[in-house]
């Protein structure tokens, strides 16, 4: 495994259209690899569990259930992956906290089958009002 190709992923999901090719990089080059996931330590974090809550009723058109998200954090990537059910259906997500952009993906059918939907995310940062005596 190339831990470098981490940065690449970081592009891709940075620049990419294509959701599918960005989750299937990730998937072909880190999701299950032992030596990747044993990076990083179970962490909570309550941005992503609102983020999964959220996208996930507007995915399937109404309020639905969570359970069995389990997210690694690997701090030396400020790197967050995961996988949950949505209702028997099997999810994923991956968040790069110093950029603010995520991906999720989640099983469009129970029983899962190959269709899936994603969704690209990032943190929205609160800016202050604008000070008119700033020139610059």
């Amino acid at each position: 495994m190339k831990i470098d190709r981490l940065q690449e992923l970081k592009q891709k999901l940075t620049n990419d259209a294509d959701l599918s090719c960005i989750w299937l990089f990730y998937m072909d080059h880190f999701a299950d690899l032992p030596e990747f996931t044993d990076l990083g330590e179970p962490a909570y974090n309550e941005y992503l569990d609102a983020v999964l809550q959220k996208t996930c009723q507007q995915m399937f058109g109404r309020a639905i259930k969570i359970t069995d998200f389990f997210s690694i954090y690997i701090a030396a990537y400020r790197f967050f992956h995961g996988a949950f059910q949505v209702e028997g259906r099997i999810g994923g997500v991956i968040y790069f906290e110093d950029i603010k952009i995520g991906l999720l993906a989640v099983s469009a059918d129970y029983p899962p089958n190959d269709a899936v939907k994603y969704s690209r995310f990032s943190e929205m940062i609160q800016l202050s009002a604008p000070n008119y005596n700033d020139r610059n």
